[in-house]
């Protein structure tokens, strides 16, 4: 897991698919950017903003944290859930009484469902059977 703390800020990665995030987290009340843009305007919608902002609930920090991040890979969905992922990694290094009710809302566990491979003899789709030529 690559991690580092530095003095003025923690510094996590998180992924979700084959989305991964890359979060420092500061002190103080500024703006949180994904990709130099606004959070919200990267996610828009009240959807997005709930599950990006519930690390924060959870641990009763917003107003006393901001973010950047920098995310690639995946698409919108799989990059929210990195970047989700990592910003409860980066609060749990800030502060290690965080863990508890973080790992209690499951924010902590990386979601490892990623898509299925293709098998040889299908018809294109991973379980697919190829049609029966009988009759």
């Amino acid at each position: 897991m690559t991690r580092k703390i530095k003095k003025n800020w923690v510094y996590a990665i998180g992924r979700r698919r084959t989305a991964t995030a890359r979060v420092r987290l500061f002190r103080g009340g500024s703006q949180h950017l994904v990709n130099n843009k606004p959070i919200g305007e990267y996610f828009p919608g009240v959807a997005n903003e709930i599950l990006w902002k519930k690390p924060f609930e959870v641990t009763g920090t917003i107003g006393k944290y901001y973010v950047t991040v920098r995310t690639l890979g995946g698409g919108k969905k799989g990059q929210l859930g990195a970047v989700v992922h990592g910003i409860a990694r980066t609060l749990n290094l800030a502060n290690e009484k965080f863990r508890a009710p973080l790992k209690a809302e499951g924010l902590l566990t990386r979601d490892p469902r990623t898509r299925e491979r293709r098998k040889i003899g299908t018809g294109g789709k991973a379980r697919r059977k190829k049609q029966s030529p009988k009759r």
